[in-house]
């Protein structure tokens, strides 16, 4: 039995938020016996909000879990005070997914790249059949198969207002589709010499229609196309190779990645070269922008705030765009390493990332802009602290390459796609395997987690897709 009488520890404690801003209140004089939940209601109390927001804690980057003094096992209490950073959590929880709910056949070769529409109702795929399919979730049937390509489909991208799908292929035609008819929108866009490798729209906040696109090619140029009229507007000239990944940011820059090793900062509106971007060994093979989410889901969460007072769709994107901050990047590289940036500003990283033993084949941000995650051949998907680059865990279990990875809207989990046939969930507050999710019969090359968090899509070699849900 534990002895009633025993006194309890006690430790000065001061609360920041974690961009910095030490909360007011002062020190407080904390037993150090406390749970997360008195933390969260002595937050939501100095912080006089109405509606209590769910928090989550950390002392020097280590969650708390249950209770203060699981942390402070290291830390000397008598001379210190304790810093707990808190962290605003989504209130939505997405639920882990759980079982294939819906195996979706039809593409006659590997399924290359998938996509869920902005709002989540609809699913894109594009497959070495030259066919793009738009998938009714619902039924889980094909609503349309769109044919017009002449080679394989390479890549897809959903524009943020949820009205088209462009999809490129290998001899560097881009098309448009239109999700309602399944028909095509304009005319072929034709200019690159060599296979698309990625696409990007513009922002939402900045154009509500959506009309500008670009798109990067083998051939080393990158393409600003006005998707409306099927015409080339800027081709951005400077690599001496491949263009492996573009991002097209929200304040009006475009991003590329290249084998020539840099990454280029452009100027949307007249592809004026800002600055470039040098640090890896290797190709630079993918980019990921911690506003990566809020410019996919565009206008797409909420249109009224919660005053009920109207807002524009436009209106709300933007908001919700600013609300992340400053935008960062960062590129994943066959030399094995991730570098973090500031690229409307700096030439200089932030930070290097080493620790993959293999090349990195994706990146991606959570979608509170927190955290990073990043997959490799070596067979891991590793987190970093997306503020300072640091190394939080690896992510193991996949017994071959990771080709994959996609987030759950609440940043919770993570899903990874792997040429082991398997698909994985990962819960990110305990670093473990949530889920095991076999059942292709081939290598899996993309996942997607639907932006309203309710399913997963994957697809690879065997030709299907599969559709996961709780």
């Amino acid at each position: 039995m534990e002895n009633s009488g025993e006194e309890v520890k006690r430790v000065l404690s001061r609360f920041k938020s974690d961009n910095g801003e030490v909360l007011p209140g002062g020190l407080l004089d904390l037993p150090t016996n406390v749970t997360v939940d008195k933390l969260q209601l002595i937050v939501n109390a100095l912080l006089q909000l109405d509606d209590p927001v769910p928090l989550a804690f950390f002392i020097n980057d280590e969650q708390i879990i249950e209770s203060l003094e699981e942390r402070l096992k290291d830390f000397n209490t008598s001379e210190n005070v304790v810093e707990i950073v808190y962290q605003p959590q989504a209130i939505f929880q997405v639920r882990a997914v759980t079982r294939c709910t819906g195996t979706l056949e039809g593409h006659k070769e590997a399924v290359v790249a998938i996509a869920f529409s902005p709002n989540g109702q609809l699913l894109a795929s594009g497959s070495g059949d030259t066919t793009v399919r738009l998938w009714d979730i619902y039924t889980q049937t094909p609503r349309y198969t769109c044919e017009g390509h002449k080679h394989w489909v390479l890549c897809l991208s959903w524009s943020p207002c949820g009205t088209k799908v462009a999809s490129a292929c290998k001899n560097g035609r881009i098309m448009i589709w239109n999700p309602e008819t399944g028909k095509q929108q304009g005319k072929d866009m034709i200019g690159h010499k060599m296979w698309v490798t990625s696409l990007s729209w513009e922002p939402y906040h900045q154009n509500a229609e959506c009309r500008k696109l670009a798109s990067a090619s083998k051939d080393t140029d990158i393409r600003i196309w006005d998707s409306k009229l099927g015409r080339t507007l800027l081709v951005l000239s400077g690599h001496t190779k491949s263009v492996t990944c573009i991002k097209w940011g929200g304040r009006g820059l475009i991003y590329s990645a290249s084998q020539d090793r840099t990454i280029k900062v452009w100027r949307a509106e007249d592809g004026v070269l800002c600055r470039t971007l040098e640090g890896h060994g290797h190709w630079v093979n993918t980019l990921t922008l911690n506003v990566d989410y809020v410019l996919r889901v565009g206008p797409f969460k909420i249109v009224k705030s919660k005053e009920n007072e109207e807002i524009t769709p436009q209106a709300y994107a933007f908001k919700e765009y600013e609300s992340v901050g400053e935008e960062k990047l960062v590129s994943g590289s066959d030399d094995f390493t991730l570098i973090l940036w500031k690229p409307d500003k700096d030439k200089k990283p932030i930070a290097r990332m080493t620790g993959h033993q293999q090349l990195i084949n994706d990146v991606k941000f959570s979608p509170n802009g927190r955290i990073i995650a990043s997959a490799s051949f070596d067979k891991s998907i590793k987190l970093w602290d997306a503020n300072t680059g640091k190394y939080i865990s690896s992510l193991r279990g996949h017994v071959q390459a990771v080709y994959s990875v996609a987030w759950s809207s609440d940043s919770r989990l993570l899903v990874s796609g792997s040429a082991d046939s398997t698909v994985k969930v990962w819960n990110i507050k305990t670093k473990e395997l949530s889920q095991d999710l076999p059942g292709h019969g081939d290598e899996v090359y993309a996942v997607d987690w639907a932006p309203d968090g309710i399913r997963v899509a994957s697809g690879g070699k065997d030709k299907i897709l599969r559709l996961w849900q709780n």
